[in-house]
């Protein structure tokens, strides 16, 4: 069994800070390693800056976010728009996961608004399946890892699909303690601002992420501020009946009962 590690794993740097970064840093606080990694690096995000400018600024806010999270910062591996669900790619971050050993895995979610963040989900999910079989080659070379993994995806931007429908999550994580933690994470990415605003409509990026978490925690019926997550089907990765965020969470986990009972209903 993998000691206490989980692992976020986001598209951009500032995804983990708009939807997963609250329950990072509760795990923290509950005793758990916590590591944090975008694939890209963010080379796409302003109409100011020249790419190998904004590589480096994004790479520094990125580390800034990782450091009051609390977590281990890991190194992206491609520019933006360069996320594809490729060989190389998942072999590269096969071998982080299998450095790592997380437990739990926070990701994104299978639908979201932007190929970037649903193939970061697709290289993500198969790179962890992967961890111990022996005839897959990862770069770097590791050994092969054989401890359950529970992979948790996270809400998508705007909590709708690509085709604007509402995603509701299986799980509830109580962030309101931390909302103003993870409210200063995000804040460290301060090249988004202008870039947000004039080409995705985010005016004040940091509104945005809090109106997301109160959504989430007036849909939970229970928390103020909250964010929002769906388990990833148990087989290959771990045991069927596996919660560990819900068991190291205790009572800021809330599951949503009406989801699972539609699952057992098949919708």
């Amino acid at each position: 069994m993998a000691d206490k590690v989980a692992f976020a794993i986001g598209a951009h740097p500032d995804d983990i800070e708009f939807m997963m970064a609250g329950t990072l840093i509760l795990l923290k606080r509950a005793g758990w390693e916590c590591h944090y990694m975008t694939l890209a690096n963010g080379s796409c995000g302003s109409q100011v800056y020249s790419a190998s400018e904004l590589r480096k600024i994004r790479r520094r806010e990125a580390m800034n976010g990782a450091k009051i999270i609390g977590a281990v910062f890991h190194e992206s591996l491609v520019d933006d728009l360069e996320i594809f669900y490729e060989q190389k790619l998942i072999r590269r971050v096969a071998s982080v996961i299998r450095q790592v050993r997380p437990r739990i895995i926070l990701t994104h979610s299978p639908q979201d608004y932007m190929e970037d963040h649903m193939n970061t989900c697709r290289v993500v999910v198969t790179a962890a399946f992967v961890r111990s079989a022996p005839n897959y080659r990862v770069i770097p070379p590791r050994k092969i890892i054989n401890d359950d993994v529970t992979i948790y995806h996270s809400m998508p931007n705007g909590l709708r699909d690509q085709l604007r429908r509402r995603v509701i999550p299986g799980l509830f994580v109580n962030t309101t303690a931390v909302q103003e933690q993870k409210c200063a994470a995000l804040a460290e990415h301060k090249s988004q601002r202008e870039w947000l605003d004039s080409t995705q409509k985010m005016d004040l990026y940091l509104k945005t992420m809090e109106e997301f978490a109160l959504d989430m925690g007036k849909m939970s019926g229970k928390f103020k501020y909250a964010e929002g997550f769906r388990r990833h089907l148990h087989y290959g990765f771990c045991g069927e009946n596996d919660d560990p965020l819900k068991d190291a969470l205790g009572e800021d986990c809330l599951i949503n009962e009406a989801y699972e009972k539609a699952l057992e209903e098949g919708f």
